[in-house]
């Protein structure tokens, strides 16, 4: 138990920060993201995991998957969990990139679970489309699915609420 414990200990202080960015991606509230990471280093602590912190790291990602998806499964408790970003107050800059970037947050909020998590992992962990379906355990089709349904939905809703280029966002050229 000690030796896990040292483990964590060093993922938590090396790629903490990372974790809680990668777990705000999937869920998209930031103490959601908090509870997430420690539950996912909780399951974590109880199973026997490597000394390379490298692999502990990918195994508590896709713990922090597997729970954002489990929770939308079950529905209500997502819904009320989702982020209410539409509701602040947006901030403009000289070129429009923070309110693109607020639109784009809500309209990521409003995708299912199994869509945001693919095109989190897709966009954000720059994953093939073989490499996600190898981490969720579902088809390359699937996932190519997934994909295509949140590209569509993303640019349907987002280009309704947003005032840019939505198209160079879900690219990352921005």
């Amino acid at each position: 138990m000690n030796e896990r414990r040292q483990v964590l200990d060093a993922l938590v202080a090396t790629r903490g920060q990372a974790l809680k960015r990668y777990a705000y991606l999937m869920c998209g509230d930031a103490h959601r993201a908090d509870d997430l990471v420690q539950e996912a280093l909780t399951r974590v602590l109880s199973k026997k995991v490597p000394d390379d912190v490298t692999e502990v790291e990918r195994y508590v990602r896709r713990v922090i998957v597997n729970l954002v998806v489990d929770e939308a499964r079950r529905g209500s408790i997502w819904r009320r969990l989702l982020p209410r970003i539409a509701t602040r107050p947006e901030v403009a800059d000289s070129s429009g990139q923070v309110a693109d970037r607020v639109s784009l947050s809500a309209a990521l909020a409003r995708l299912p679970a199994r869509q945001r998590a693919v095109i989190a992992l897709h966009y954000y962990e720059d994953l093939s489309v073989t490499e996600i379906a190898d981490l969720l355990g579902v088809g390359v089709g699937t996932v190519k699915s997934h994909l295509h349904d949140a590209r569509k939905t993303l640019a349907r809703t987002w280009t309704e609420g947003a005032a840019g280029r939505p198209s160079q966002l879900i690219r990352g050229e921005m």
